[in-house]
C-alpha cells in the first residue's frame, strides 16, 4: 500500500461523512506529517500490509494515477499485472482479490528451472 496525498484533508476538500467519524486530517507540509496520518490512518483501519509514503510531491499518485485512490497489483517481475478502475467508484477489492488469484495460478503454472547464475519463471 502507498499513502498518497490526503484527499480530504481539513485544509482542503471537507467532507462531512469525515467529520462525522472523527477524521479532522490536515494536509501535511512534511514527509515526518505525512508519516504521522499515514501511521494513524493504517492504525484506525486495522491495515496488516506494508504501508509505503508517496513523497510530499505526489510522483507516485501522479504516475499512476492514483487520487484519490486505486487499486493495483504488482507482479513479482515489477510489471502491472492488473489495474482497477479510478476511486471511489471502481474501488473494488473482489476485483482486485481476483486478479491475485489468477497470477498466483498462472505463476503456479509456469516452469521454474535454474541454472549456475539465476533463476527463471
Amino acid at each position: 500500500m502507498v499513502y498518497i496525498k490526503e484527499a480530504h484533508p481539513e485544509n482542503g476538500w471537507v467532507v462531512s461523512s469525515n467529520r462525522a467519524q472523527g477524521i479532522m486530517v490536515t494536509d501535511p507540509i512534511s514527509d515526518n506529517e505525512r508519516r504521522e496520518v499515514a501511521t494513524e490512518c493504517s492504525l484506525k483501519l486495522d491495515i496488516r500490509i506494508p504501508v509505503l509514503l508517496d513523497a510530499l510531491n505526489d510522483r507516485v499518485a501522479c504516475a499512476y494515477g492514483a487520487w484519490p485512490d486505486r487499486l493495483y497489483l504488482v507482479s513479482r517481475d515489477g510489471r502491472i499485472a492488473w489495474q482497477g478502475g479510478p476511486g471511489p467508484v471502481g474501488f473494488r477489492p473482489d476485483e482486485l482479490e481476483s486478479a491475485i488469484r489468477t497470477e498466483l495460478s498462472e505463476r503456479r503454472g509456469r516452469r521454474i528451472w535454474r541454472d549456475s547464475r539465476r533463476s527463471f519463471a
